[in-house]
């Protein structure tokens, strides 16, 4: 059976739900998760507790949950396929479940070379789509993916990540069906800076009907600057166009002017039809996210019913 988590029921109330990402620190200090949470607080229904990002050793997602849980905040707890077998993967969720986590986004991870770890030894025992089915059947089949039962089986309620911005663009729709085949109940996308090709991608996922059968919330990134711009180009599947490059550049604040852009970003995809939220991604700035959320109409967050 799915969590009944307080994202989840924001979502079946037709809110338009807003989450943002908190990065665990590469240390054992509880007192940085805290600050974060403390700033995030009323101002997003549930926070990305991110896996060893960019593939750097932080503290593990599940204790930085545990710990986001305790300062009153929601955990999405984020598992990725790089650093655990399906042994490891399945062991974690019924772990995290059991402690009252139950937003999951399934990730493939960022691949090794990309962190502080680069001659680590990658696992990817299986992939972002295997992860979704698999906690799909140990929820609602109540069975381990080599079909043994699970007796007291975790709620959960189930996250993938979309990439509207890779190539080639007309299966980028195909691979959203197939991650709502395999048990998705909710979809976070990548950073949005071209919202022309997202809306040509949304049209698309309408087309098919896929926005009626999960919630998609829309990805943005705040910039700091023309430099941070130009390194979010180097990521995969981020495509940052031509005019907000050359905004920011020519910005005499460059930091304002991209607050600026991030909320234009947010006002044009709460207009499309089938976006269900936005997931605020501002690891390393979480004291922006208030400002984000005040500024662009989305505050105060709505209660539960």
């Amino acid at each position: 059976m799915k969590a009944e988590t307080n994202l989840e029921k924001l979502f079946n109330q037709g809110e338009f739900v807003v989450t943002a990402e908190l990065g665990p620190p590469k240390s054992v200090s509880t007192e940085l998760i805290e600050e974060k949470a403390n700033l995030l607080r009323g101002y997003v229904d549930a926070v990305n507790i991110t896996d060893n990002q960019t593939a750097i050793v932080r503290m593990s997602s599940l204790a930085a949950s545990i710990i986001v849980k305790k300062n009153g905040l929601e955990p999405i707890l984020q598992m990725t396929c790089r650093d655990r077998n399906r042994i490891a993967i399945q062991s974690d969720i019924i772990g995290s479940a059991a402690l009252g986590i139950n937003n999951i986004l399934c990730l493939s991870g960022d691949h090794q070379t990309l962190g502080n770890h680069p001659g680590a030894k990658n696992v990817f025992d299986i992939d972002s789509i295997q992860l979704v089915s698999m906690l799909k059947n140990m929820r609602d089949k109540a069975i381990f993916q080599n079909n043994e039962p699970i007796k007291y089986p975790p709620k959960l309620f189930i996250g993938a990540a979309a990439n509207p911005f890779a190539d080639p663009f007309e299966y980028r729709a195909i691979r959203l069906a197939k991650k709502i085949k395999a048990g998705a109940d909710f979809i976070q996308t990548q950073a949005i800076f071209d919202v022309e090709r997202f809306s040509r991608w949304m049209e698309d996922v309408r087309s098919r009907g896929l926005h009626q059968k999960i919630y998609i919330m829309a990805g943005v990134t705040p910039l700091k600057s023309y430099k941070a711009a130009c390194n979010m180009t180097t990521v995969a599947g981020v495509t940052i166009t031509e005019e907000i490059l050359e905004r920011i550049k020519n910005a005499k604040d460059q930091k304002a002017e991209g607050v600026k852009i991030c909320l234009e970003i947010i006002e044009k995809v709460k207009k499309i039809k089938g976006v269900q939220g936005v997931h605020i991604m501002a690891v390393m700035w979480e004291d922006i996210v208030p400002l984000l959320v005040k500024e662009s109409g989305l505050y105060p967050r709505p209660k539960i019913i």
